[in-house]
């Protein structure tokens, strides 16, 4: 982020080989119609959260211009929280994002293992999900009691060194009983639950040892009312919970029942669906602040089960939201409520990284499109009915256009083609190798020999997926344009499900029979 400014890193607000011929009609582009490899891209997208590790790295490292980083974390405050990830080109670790990137790397391990198995990614996938919740047993050290965020966003960005160097406050801040923070308690249950899914067979203690911290932070959440970002002032501009925090405590009981299977968190989610806007809010937008639509596209997927009949009153509600949200990305709802596009296809949500709304919708796109599949079913819009294979259609046309199908020909996925940013805003990646060079980088020195380089980072980001191009597809690949060139942990989470099943599309040969969008 820009050190002369601290800005909030967003503004927000509420509210497959074929490729369509009608979005190539609209690119500037005229270069050949290329397949895209869906194993790479997968394979380099998991790459990525090893280039954000904070603390000891493991043997098995292979992200190798990096090395250990932040390990007294937490030493002043008498506490452990070594470890986590950096959320994105800085050095703080910021619970929220944190925790909705886990939560969304487990999703999409639990919905597409076997596609992800057969790729042979899923051992760096639980590698990666395993790094996050490890972190987030140490930062839940009692009941009521969460470690939020490690280091200082004002500070950190007034520097620009790597994080191996790291001379910044690691000042720690935490919830508790008397600094409520349902959203955080609600975002790192829900990634707790998710994960106990995910590595109940593999991994049966740690499972069990998830779920019960999933549980106390949900009780504790629940309990003592109120959002994080009023209890600590420092992620304020940074990370502020917009959305409040009755999205994340419905989200948290969805993964628990979806977790345990109890009684208790059905019925959390059915009482409190008109309180919470569970059944109110229609929403264009799923982001690390805002889960509605997530909420609603798994409460709409109880309905299909014989034992939630009784309850379709509700459950109904719940998928008349989640379609909105569905139809707004595909534009079939009516003309003022859809997401808008850029000229070459791509959704526009916002200028600040809108990468990471089009990841999250092209997730939910695809866990809905396998929905519908599997029951039978089609989506219903105000404009028409759309089929899974036109949903599937338009996810294709949305990660080809990350991929490189856009006007710029670049891909927004770090590493992967032969064009991408190569000026990533990310300080680690922006100066040289730590393992090549030990030699001490300070603030200003960082500032000086490196930020202000017009040559390309010494280390690329792989994996990454950066903020993406403005509304009219242009893309400035320069390290100061941060609302466009950082990347952030959960823009590239979501993707590893849906490459996963392009790539089993793919081999299956099947992608022929997806519709052209």
């Amino acid at each position: 982020m820009n050190h002369h400014q601290i800005t909030p890193r967003f503004a927000r607000r509420w509210t497959f080989l074929l490729l369509s011929a009608a979005l190539f009609a609209i690119s500037t582009t005229t270069r050949a119609v290329q397949p895209f490899d869906y194993a790479d891209a997968l394979t380099k997208s998991l790459l990525y959260f090893e280039s954000q590790r904070s603390g000891r790295l493991p043997y098995n490292q292979r992200v190798t211009w990096r090395d250990h980083s932040g390990l007294t974390d937490g030493l002043e405050q008498g506490v452990d929280l070594v470890g986590g990830y950096y959320d994105a080109g800085d050095h703080v670790k910021f619970g929220l994002p944190m925790a909705f990137t886990v939560t969304m790397l487990s999703w999409g391990v639990i919905q597409f293992h076997d596609e992800i198995a057969v790729a042979g990614e899923l051992e760096h996938a639980l590698e990666a999900i395993k790094w996050g919740t490890d972190y987030f047993i140490k930062a839940h050290t009692s009941p009521n009691v969460l470690w939020a965020e490690v280091g200082d966003g004002d500070t950190d960005h007034y520097c620009w060194q790597r994080p191996e160097d790291m001379t910044t406050s690691r000042q720690a801040y935490k919830i508790d009983k008397d600094n409520p923070g349902s959203d955080l308690a609600g975002e790192t249950a829900a990634a707790m639950a998710a994960a106990s899914i995910v590595l109940k067979k593999t991994n049966p203690h740690y499972s069990v040892l998830l779920l019960h911290h999933a549980q106390e932070l949900f009780e504790f959440g629940d309990k003592y009312r109120g959002k994080y970002d009023g209890s600590i002032a420092a992620v304020k501009s940074y990370y502020a919970s917009v959305s409040g925090y009755m999205d994340e405590l419905l989200w948290a009981a969805v993964w628990l029942y979806e977790a345990t299977g109890k009684e208790e968190y059905l019925n959390y989610i059915l009482d409190n669906a008109a309180p919470f806007g569970g059944i109110g809010w229609s929403i264009s937008e799923f982001s690390w602040d805002v889960k509605y639509a997530g909420v609603q596209i798994m409460a709409s997927k109880l309905l299909e089960k014989e034992k939630h009949k009784q309850h379709a009153h509700i459950l109904n509600q719940y998928r008349s939201k989640a379609e909105y949200y569905l139809c707004s990305c595909l534009n079939k709802n009516n003309d003022t409520d859809n997401v808008d596009r850029t000229p070459g296809g791509l959704l526009y949500i916002r200028q600040w990284n809108n990468m990471q709304y089009v990841t999250t919708a092209a997730f939910l796109l695809t866990i809905y499109s396998d929905f519908l599949q599997d029951s039978n079913l089609n989506l219903r819009c105000p404009t028409g009915t759309v089929d899974h294979k036109e949903i599937l259609g338009f996810v294709k046309s949305q990660v080809d256009y990350v991929l490189g199908s856009n006007p710029m020909e670049m891909s927004y996925l770090v590493g992967y083609g032969s064009k991408y940013p190569t000026r990533v805003h990310h300080r680690g990646a922006s100066i040289v190798s730590y393992r090549e060079n030990k030699g001490f980088i300070g603030c200003t020195q960082g500032y000086d020999h490196w930020y202000n380089r017009v040559e390309p980072n010494p280390n690329v980001l792989i994996g990454a997926v950066v903020g993406g191009p403005d509304n009219e597809d242009n893309f400035g690949d320069q390290r100061d344009n941060y609302m466009q060139t950082e990347a952030c942990t959960y823009n590239t989470a979501p993707l590893v499900g849906v490459f996963a099943k392009l790539l089993q599309l793919e081999e299956n040969n099947e992608l022929e029979w997806v519709a052209s969008y």
